[in-house]
């Protein structure tokens, strides 16, 4: 077991037991996580401030119900999921599509290289489709191994593989022809 896990298995045993202070370290450890997924999903900062808040609701009143049979990170993502799912079925939410086309014609005034990088990696991901998406997610925002991320998703691990693969061709392909100034 890695100490992270070790770490979140801790603090999930705490929170658990009424340690106020525990679920706040497991709010701090994974937010950014949450909310990256989150706004991959809508393509909006206030639906993934939304999102980020009923996650950490649902994750609070459901903690003595965990019961520790994953990863911590992998009932979390899979929390996340579902919420954004849910949010998205009530129709409180839509998620913003992104033509790839498009994506290299949207002017990008911000000349500051890390916060213009991270808009054009929030704009490519965007433009992935859901399922590339999910699936890069699952492995780099939360570090879930394929077999766990595929259960998640209820897909094989070795589809896990092929669409991280394609996400991860495809945002080298969008960001370096953004990099280039567009086709």
């Amino acid at each position: 077991m890695t100490e992270h896990v070790r770490d979140d298995a801790d603090l999930v045993s705490r929170a658990a037991a009424g340690d106020i202070g525990a679920f706040e370290s497991l709010v701090r450890a994974h937010t950014d996580a949450v909310y990256a997924h989150a706004y991959r999903f809508f393509g909006d900062a206030s639906a993934a401030q939304d999102a980020t808040q009923e996650v950490w609701i649902k994750v609070f009143r459901s903690l003595e119900g965990f019961g520790s049979r994953a990863a911590f990170t992998t009932w979390l993502f899979r929390v996340t999921r579902n919420v954004c799912l849910d949010m998205l079925r009530s129709g409180r939410r839509a998620a913003t599509p992104v033509d790839p086309v498009e994506l290299h014609r949207i002017a990008n005034n911000d000349t500051a290289g890390e916060a213009a990088g991270s808009v054009d990696l929030e704009m490519a991901m965007r433009a992935l489709s859901p399922e590339d998406r999910e699936a890069f997610n699952a492995v780099a925002l939360f570090g879930l191994p394929y077999a766990e991320a595929g259960s998640v998703l209820g897909v094989p691990a070795g589809t896990v593989k092929s669409r991280v693969f394609r996400a991860r061709r495809a945002l080298t392909t969008l960001l370096c022809l953004d990099a280039k100034g567009g086709a």
